[in-house]
């Protein structure tokens, strides 16, 4: 029979965390990343806990103290996400979270838009899409959210998307990255279609592939394909991209796992 000491087993605890765990929850945790500014915290509080009309609210309290609308997209709205962001990395908060969090955020963008003349900046454009054939959209809408979190504008071409249909949004949208999900092994067959079609255009943007019935060696057989093992990967991978790593290969050797 095991037999474990008071010592031993807080060791064990703090080993996987949940000493850790019960000592903060997840507010408490938020709340120790938080700006200080007055001004700022209640909007990237607002921003964690997916408040819409929190974010708001503390976004007119701030232009109204003088604070410029579109400066406050990156300096309150996307500090608040990258609390949620950080959170979530961390195994603290979890996928609805996250998404709660992105639609409280889109919801304070626009907001800042209504309120300014000027166009905020993203950091780069992309398409995403699930493989003709596939109508299963949850893993597709958990990329976008996770994407639109991360400051990238999205263009959301929805489930069972043509091949044809993927090339035209591609030339029209200029994007640095195409995402596709699949869940089932008989759709996912369409991404190779979709990576033949690009090249045929002589378009060699990185083409992010997942899903539940895609794995990294079919990813793999497709010369645009890099594979992202989870939803979290798509921003990491458009990081990459937009910091000047976009050769296939390089994306690759940085994301593949196995």
């Amino acid at each position: 029979m095991l037999d474990f000491t008071e010592a031993s087993l807080k060791k064990v605890l703090t080993r996987y965390n949940v000493a850790l765990e019960k000592a903060m929850t997840p507010e408490e945790a938020a709340e120790e990343l938080y700006p200080k500014d007055e001004l700022i915290y209640p909007i990237a509080k607002a921003i964690f806990e997916g408040e819409e009309d929190d974010v708001v609210e503390g976004l007119e309290a701030a232009i109204d103290a003088g604070k410029d609308p579109i400066n406050l997209i990156d300096d309150a709205l996307m500090v608040g996400m990258g609390v949620v962001i950080k959170l979530y990395d961390e195994g603290i908060i979890f996928l609805p979270n996250v998404m709660m969090s992105a639609d409280a955020m889109l919801d304070g963008i626009e907001y800042c838009k209504e309120n300014s003349g000027a166009t905020p900046k993203t950091k780069g454009t992309v398409v995403c899409h699930v493989a003709e054939g596939d109508v299963h959209d949850i893993g597709k809408n958990i990329v976008t959210a996770l994407l639109r979190a991360n400051g990238f504008n999205v263009v959301d071409l929805g489930r069972d998307v043509p091949a044809e249909e993927v090339l035209d949004a591609v030339k029209k949208e200029k994007p640095i990255m195409l995402t596709g999900t699949a869940l089932m092994t008989t759709t996912m067959y369409a991404f190779k279609e979709v990576n033949d079609k690009l090249l045929e255009n002589g378009i060699k943007i990185p083409f992010a592939c997942g899903g539940g019935a895609v794995n990294q060696d079919f990813v793999s057989q497709f010369a645009l394909g890099v594979y992202g093992e989870e939803a979290a990967d798509a921003p990491k991978i458009a990081d990459a991209i937009i910091a000047g790593t976009t050769d296939i290969t390089a994306l690759r050797d940085m994301f593949h796992k196995h």
